[in-house]
């Protein structure tokens, strides 16, 4: 039987990669900086032999032909490179990633797969810095948190409880860490593929549903729309996230629609959705620890930036 040891939910912003001079005075970007660096040193400590990945796709890996809720990356996982993020192939826990697919199948999901994955900054931007030899095996799991319709918070946290009976089933010993990526409060430039009003909103929109075989060539205008935008961060929605989180009862944002989402903490608050399958999937081991390690709004990248680490209190007994 395999443990989670660790869960870690970390913010991301590929800005921080090209454009880290325009914000090394402010505080709030170095506590995050700092708070990866801390996340970076927990992995370190407890030594995981495979990371369980879950992030967004930001259409670079998945387009609007074909967009999945659930996807797992089983055997080559590729990086885009996006933005000075890792590119190429990542190391990957076939093994692991199979037993999920087929647990997640026997608990009543219907993941996709693939045995030929790229994956974004969703994914990637995480392991950069928090995994930066890139010396441990992952298993992405990709869910969809931009093109309506979303599943449900709810069936979110339903699939990281799944994720850790998978894990806890799989009749190995290893000792797996859950990495989320993304959030908190921001509000990205980017239409519903429904709605697409201006000539902005027209261009995502192919670029999203064209881009399978060509998506770099349409990354100078997204980069030039993402930023132009305004920065629209909620702070008294970050927090009161991260205390939920903390409390082990996420409860309150489970129960709230895809609406109340967007309006109080913007189109990238639906990123939450990877935070809520990481903390079941800690859940299903029993109980656990949730601290805040860094908090901070940066405007310049749009975005609440926050770094939180979630330890079993005992790891060798699962629920």
């Amino acid at each position: 039987m395999s443990n989670l040891v660790l869960g870690v939910g970390a913010s991301h912003s590929t800005l921080m990669n090209t454009h880290w001079s325009e914000v090394a005075d402010l505080p709030a970007a170095n506590r995050f900086r700092e708070g990866l660096a801390a996340a970076r040193g927990e992995i370190a400590a407890v030594r995981p032999d495979a990371l369980v990945v879950i992030g967004s796709n930001h259409f670079r890996g998945m387009f609007l032909d074909l967009m999945p809720a659930f996807t797992i990356g089983v055997a080559e996982v590729i990086g885009a490179g996006e933005a000075g993020t890792p590119g190429g192939p990542l190391l990957v826990d076939t093994a692991l990633a199979r037993r999920m697919v087929d647990g997640l199948v026997d608990d009543g999901f219907d993941p996709a797969f693939s045995l030929r994955l790229t994956v974004d900054h969703g994914i990637t931007h995480s392991l950069q810095h928090l995994v930066p030899a890139l010396d441990i095996p992952i298993v992405p799991v990709v869910i969809n948190m931009f093109a309506p319709p979303l599943p449900s918070p709810r069936r979110c946290h339903d699939l990281g409880a799944a994720i850790g009976r998978a894990i806890a089933g799989d009749g190995e010993s290893k000792r797996v860490a859950v990495i989320a990526s993304g959030g908190l409060s921001h509000h990205l430039p980017w239409p519903k593929w429904f709605s697409a009003l201006t000539d902005d909103d027209r261009f995502l929109v192919q670029a999203w549903l064209n881009g399978r075989t060509s998506w770099n060539e349409y990354e100078v205008r997204r980069r030039q729309i993402i930023r132009a935008a305004e920065s629209n961060i909620n702070e008294q929605f970050d927090e009161w996230f991260l205390d939920l989180l903390e409390t082990g009862d996420l409860t309150a944002l489970l129960d709230k629609s895809n609406e109340q989402i967007e309006q109080e903490g913007g189109n990238g608050a639906h990123e939450l959705r990877a935070w809520i399958a990481m903390s079941s999937a800690l859940a299903s081991f029993g109980p656990a620890k949730a601290r805040t390690v860094a908090y901070g709004a940066v405007p310049n990248w749009l975005t609440g930036m926050g770094v939180s680490l979630i330890t079993p209190t005992n790891e060798e007994t699962p629920a």
